[in-house]
């Protein structure tokens, strides 16, 4: 059984099964809230636990899937490049859009932080939640943050951001297709930009292309922290 447990097979697997799980629950309750990556996270947690796997040898499995990272987000291109006539029309309120957003987002983070008197490698590490994981990971090592407590922190701002989007848009009545997918994408980066993708063409399209720009953005923002 330690065995089994110890091969890469055993945490791919385990992810692609708590994933589906995940997708069933989905479409059977029909709410965000049954968001699938997060049934497939608390899944994947209470099954290491309950069997006292190492996470050593499910990392194993996953490290795996993590190659499959930078692959998924560059096919993200495709979805912009259909919309390339959306995105010239829109370039310059994408833009302060974006920006805008990314500022907000690293100081409520720091003001928070400072507000919670946490230690600065946490407040380095908070900073970057908002964009997808490579770039939050390389900005928080090179500002001294703790990278894994970036990546927590970048999943769960990833998650939120899928469940509450669709509320969000709906309360404020957000009828402009282009915008609400340039809000998903600076917020709540590749996961939000699933959701995204799932609520139309445009929207998915539009959140790709946040998430590069707030990326790119962010970068160049924590050169001045």
């Amino acid at each position: 059984m330690k065995d089994l447990f110890q091969s890469p097979l055993f945490g791919i697997v385990l992810c692609i099964v708590c994933f589906e799980v995940g997708l069933w629950v989905n479409k059977k309750l029909k709410t965000p809230l049954a968001n699938p990556l997060l049934i497939a996270i608390a899944m994947v947690i209470i099954i290491l636990n309950v069997f006292h796997i190492p996470l050593e040898d499910f990392q194993q499995g996953g490290d795996v899937i993590s190659l499959f990272l930078a692959p998924a987000t560059a096919v993200l291109a495709l979805s912009i490049y259909s919309q390339l006539e959306v995105l010239k029309k829109n370039f310059l309120p994408a833009l302060v859009g974006c920006t805008v957003g990314s500022l907000a987002s690293m100081f409520s983070a720091f003001w928070l932080c400072q507000l919670f008197q946490l230690d600065d490698s946490l407040v380095q590490a908070m900073i970057p939640k908002s964009v997808t994981t490579p770039i939050a990971m390389g900005i928080s090592e090179q500002h001294g943050g703790l990278v894994p407590v970036t990546v927590a922190a970048v999943i769960v701002t990833g998650i939120l951001g899928a469940i509450a989007a669709p509320w969000l848009v709906k309360l404020f009545h957000v009828k402009n297709k282009a915008a609400a997918g340039l809000a998903i994408g600076t917020c709540s980066h590749a996961v939000g930009t699933s959701k995204a993708l799932q609520m139309g063409e445009i929207e998915g399209a539009m959140s790709s292309i946040a998430m590069g720009f707030s990326g790119i953005i962010t970068v160049i923002l924590s050169l001045f922290y």
